[in-house]
């Protein structure tokens, strides 16, 4: 392979040659031997770009100093691709219409103010391929949000994670800027190739749960069927006092208090229940199966009656809008209601999960409430393990 000159480095960051040998005599790109090796061009790419956005030669030296930069050398290990490749390339590729092209692009949380690489034209391919297949539109474009949401989530943690506990040790350590970029990327050369087969093998492994429990669903549903809803049980669940514990034992130990708690809720659900989000120490739950979420809230309960601050779950049952892995309407907004009327230590229900309940659970009726947005009055009601009184 041809060594790489100062002036092809110049070319590919686009800036004056005069400019990029002055950075490297002021040590702001650090080179072994005066060569040109892959994390030099990488690092004379962030201080380019760095200088674009007006930071000053000073605060690039003191980056560069205390290592602060070298995480910007892992940029090498995922090249752009070819390109650009217009829309029309793109249409011309994948034979879909490049206004639905866009909404597809859009969908999966990417900006359609660029070009296409080619990597971007076989993922367009292989959504073109699947729609070609038959797969309804508007369940496609739910999915692909699904996937952009979910897998930048996880690139997010990835990077942030990556940062924390492998870039600001070596920072720490004091190891040289250079020398600190060379063993990230050997870790994340080494790890990278990982990542697709752990997803895949977990995607398909979840599917297969999923399909499960969809079939078994299907048997127990009622009979009526409408375009877009599911008929669920779904339950909220947070820690009562929670604001009260952060300022009283700080934001790490209440954070702490808060991971242990959705642990034990995923650790506990019944099988055909999930936890579709979490906000703050809140827990949104769904499951297709009220009377075994209900059996759960309870004994979850009573595992929990040691625990400071104790938690407080609100049920509900009834029809929801399913859009991009999410749950909507009213159902929902009823459940979140019902919990948050609930006190911490309790399970507060409404009378469609009690119908659903089995004759071992006991329920003492609040009364009828009217809840903030909704006009006529719910029937709330605490469930508990039968002949279960409560003790404060």
């Amino acid at each position: 392979m041809a060594e790489v000159t100062a002036a092809d480095v110049a070319r590919m960051i686009d800036v004056p040659p005069d400019t990029l040998r002055r950075w490297v005599r002021s040590g702001v790109v650090p080179q072994k031997g005066g060569k040109w090796s892959p994390a030099a061009i990488a690092q004379a790419r962030i201080v380019a770009r760095l200088r674009e956005r007006g930071h000053t030669m000073p605060q690039i030296r003191a980056a560069v100093e205390s290592g602060r930069l070298a995480y910007g050398y892992l940029e090498q290990l995922f090249p752009d691709g070819r390109g650009p490749h217009s829309l029309d390339d793109a249409a011309e590729r994948t034979r879909l219409e490049p206004a639905l092209i866009e909404r597809i692009w859009g969908s999966l949380g990417f900006p359609g103010d660029g070009g296409f690489t080619d990597a971007d034209l076989d993922l367009l391919e292989y959504a073109g391929t699947v729609l070609h297949a038959g797969f309804p539109l508007v369940a496609f474009l739910q999915l692909t949000r699904v996937y952009g949401q979910a897998i930048a989530q996880i690139a997010d943690a990835e990077v942030k994670l990556f940062h924390l506990y492998v870039h600001e040790p070596l920072m720490r350590d004091g190891v040289p800027g250079l020398t600190m970029a060379e063993e990230m990327e050997g870790l994340a050369s080494d790890v990278l190739p990982l990542a697709a087969p752990v997803m895949d093998g977990l995607h398909r492994r979840l599917l297969r749960h999923f399909v499960e429990q969809d079939v078994v669903g299907h048997m127990e549903a009622e009979a009526d069927f409408d375009l877009g809803r599911l008929r669920v049980a779904i339950a909220f669940a947070d820690l009562a006092g929670y604001t009260r514990l952060t300022e009283q034992a700080g934001e790490e130990q209440a954070l702490d208090v808060v991971e242990r708690f959705v642990a034990g809720v995923e650790a506990t659900l019944p099988d055909d229940a999930r936890v579709v989000k979490t906000i703050g120490d809140e827990v949104m739950i769904v499951g297709s199966d009220a009377a075994a979420l209900a059996d759960w809230a309870v004994g979850y309960q009573r595992l929990a009656a040691t625990a400071r601050p104790r938690p407080r779950i609100g049920l509900h049952a009834g029809a929801a809008l399913y859009r991009d892995g999410d749950y909507y309407g009213r159902a929902v907004n009823l459940a979140s209601r019902v919990a948050a009327r609930a006190a911490g230590g309790e399970v507060l229900v409404t009378r469609p999960i009690v119908d659903a309940a089995g004759p071992h659970l006991s329920f003492d009726q609040i009364g009828e409430v009217v809840m903030k947005g909704f006009s006529e009055p719910t029937e709330l009601l605490v469930a508990r393990q039968a002949g279960e009184w409560d003790d404060g």
